[in-house]
């Protein structure tokens, strides 16, 4: 009797344009804490007993395995709205373009959703590859950035990863706008649960570029202006291929792309 009246109520409702819905909590989701808990379903960290392991730009969401966390900003910054995390291991205020750290001084480099903002992406990568042995970049893609509209004013860079090439895009005035709605953001961020939240944490290797590197990688830097710059251009290439390469003149290339 109670569930035919509850019916009769809905229908009621229905026929005059509303919907009744029950709401129910937003679960915690991977991510909503650490980003390891997502990163771990993609990504196999090559991390032993012993080894001294650097979270670069630790911010708010400190890497777990790392045995010294390093910040540029201990306080807000336009980069990041939450509170830099408090942490039990060594903590050390520095530049990812000039890392206060000797060559080859760490196994493993982490750092996750920070090279969408530095200045200049090359010499990040350049730095990390000097002080780090192995490493995991992850970088927010440029879908992900479009669909939140958030990019204006915190990021850079989107960037693609492909075998050991990581390359680099830097966003024009209106990408950085994205769709120009806050209704992804406030479907994905509800306190309630929302159908799409599940959609989009249970696919974060589509909405984030995450990038494994052991020993050196190559990076390629595409500028709004039609600059192009490349470090390491040769790397992961086959014997054969690197020999039709002129590695001489692309090892540090910066060519000067002029269109119409």
């Amino acid at each position: 009797m109670l569930g035919q009246i509850r019916v009769r109520i809905v229908q009621g409702f229905e026929r005059l344009g509303f919907r009744i819905e029950r709401l129910r909590p937003r679960p915690i989701w991977p991510g909503d804490q650490t980003r390891m808990a997502y990163q771990e379903r993609y990504v196999t960290f090559p991390i032993a007993a012993g080894d001294r392991v650097l979270d670069v730009g630790s911010g708010g969401y400190p890497f777990p395995l790392a045995t010294v966390h390093m910040d540029g900003y201990p306080g807000f910054t336009r980069t990041r709205y939450e509170p830099l995390a408090a942490v039990e291991k060594p903590f050390v205020i520095g530049d990812v373009h000039n890392l206060p750290f000797r060559d080859q001084s760490f196994e493993f480099v982490y750092a996750s959703h920070l090279l969408q903002s530095v200045q200049d992406p090359l010499a990040a990568c350049a730095e990390m590859m000097r002080v780090g042995k192995a490493g995991y970049l992850e970088i927010p893609t440029f879908g992900k950035s479009t669909l939140f509209s958030w990019g204006k004013g915190l990021m850079k860079w989107y960037a693609v990863g492909i075998h050991k090439h990581l390359c680099f895009f830097e966003y024009t005035d209106r990408e950085l706008e994205g769709i120009r709605s806050p209704i992804w953001h406030d479907l994905i961020m509800s306190r309630w649960y929302e159908p799409l939240q599940a959609a989009f944490y249970d696919n974060q290797d589509i909405f984030n570029t995450m990038f494994s590197w052991t020993g050196s990688f190559s990076v390629t830097v595409f500028g709004r202006d039609g600059s192009v710059r490349t470090l390491n251009a040769t790397a992961g290439l086959n014997p054969h291929a690197r020999d039709a390469v002129d590695s001489d003149r692309l090892a540090e290339l910066t060519v000067k792309v002029h269109g119409s």
